[in-house]
């Protein structure tokens, strides 16, 4: 735990009194910016997998998914609770009766206390925002909504698939039915400046998110951000600079806010850059180390604009 900033480690020990663990799902989703609704290449930066990498295999059950990513925790516990993530692709986007079905299997799951949705803004139609606000009364569940950032020219230039208006107009939504969610932000986009995550992450605040997720921008094989890389038309950011925006953003955000992510680890086999990324502890220790140099905390220069 970091006493420099509210993650989402601390926010469970608070409710479940213990440490709380996320399994991760692939309910075999599909993408409207994938599947020719809104585009047919997806995300500049998104894999095969729709960022799901260290997902479980959709050929099998939701139940059996969790029972193997169980084994493979054992290590780290073997009793704990865990929280069902759906994270491949946009999980969203298909029939309701199916969502419905999926997301109740994984919260009937003994060592279940809750389920992550990860989706984009513009895949919460009314039944859909129905469906969620009928779990939302019974169980523990949040959103991750895939925003990156809010300059739309970069959204466009990274094939986003829609304005930021889109997902302002999703958090109004989720706010008036009580659901939490999460927003995804990418450091070191593509033609985005210095202060592009710093303006997306106040923006984010003051939309209502309950949590953060801060994402390094990493370069995988086989994407358009692949080839990008290699004709020199964006450079990738030094730890030192990635460390640098990154205690920014968590000294301009308020202590309430619950920290998901300070980094992106990418599969080793497929990473083309940037390497250092590969070590997420030193990642960490290094922001850590940052903070701590200077006495910073999170929210520290919003009580000094009081």
């Amino acid at each position: 735990m970091s006493s420099r900033y509210y993650t989402v480690n601390d926010f469970f020990k608070e409710k479940f009194n213990e440490k709380i663990y996320k399994v991760s799902l692939d309910a075999g989703m599909s993408c409207p910016n994938r599947d020719g609704t809104i585009s047919v290449g997806g995300c500049i930066f998104c894999s095969d997998s729709g960022s799901g990498e260290f997902a479980g295999d959709n050929k099998i059950s939701i139940t059996k998914q969790i029972d193997e990513q169980l084994i493979f925790m054992q290590k780290k516990t073997k009793e704990g609770k865990v929280i069902a993530y759906f994270q491949n692709f946009t999980n969203t986007y298909g029939d309701v009766k199916y969502l419905k079905k999926v997301f109740l299997e994984a919260l009937s799951h003994e060592r279940v206390v809750g389920i992550a949705i990860a989706t984009r803004p513009d895949c919460l139609e009314e039944p859909i925002l129905e469906l969620l606000s009928e779990i939302n009364k019974d169980y523990f569940l949040w959103l991750e909504l895939g925003l990156q950032t809010t300059d739309d020219n970069v959204a466009k230039y990274i094939n986003r698939g829609y304005p930021f208006s889109t997902y302002l107009e999703a958090t109004k939504n989720l706010k008036l039915r009580n659901i939490k969610f999460v927003t995804h932000i990418i450091v070191g986009l593509p033609k985005a400046t210095k202060n592009d995550s710093l303006i997306t992450a106040k923006e984010a605040v003051e939309a209502g998110t309950w949590g953060i997720k801060i994402h390094l921008l990493y370069v995988v094989k086989n994407t358009y951000l692949e080839e990008l890389l290699l004709e020199k038309e964006f450079k990738l950011l030094t730890l030192e600079e990635y460390v640098e925006i990154c205690s920014d953003i968590i000294k301009n955000i308020p202590k309430n806010i619950t920290i998901h992510r300070l980094t992106g680890d990418g599969e080793k086999s497929t990473l083309v850059g940037p390497i250092w990324s590969l070590n997420k502890l030193n990642v960490l220790n290094s922001i850590e180390k940052e903070l701590k140099k200077n006495n910073s905390y999170q929210g520290e220069l919003l009580e000094k604009n009081i």
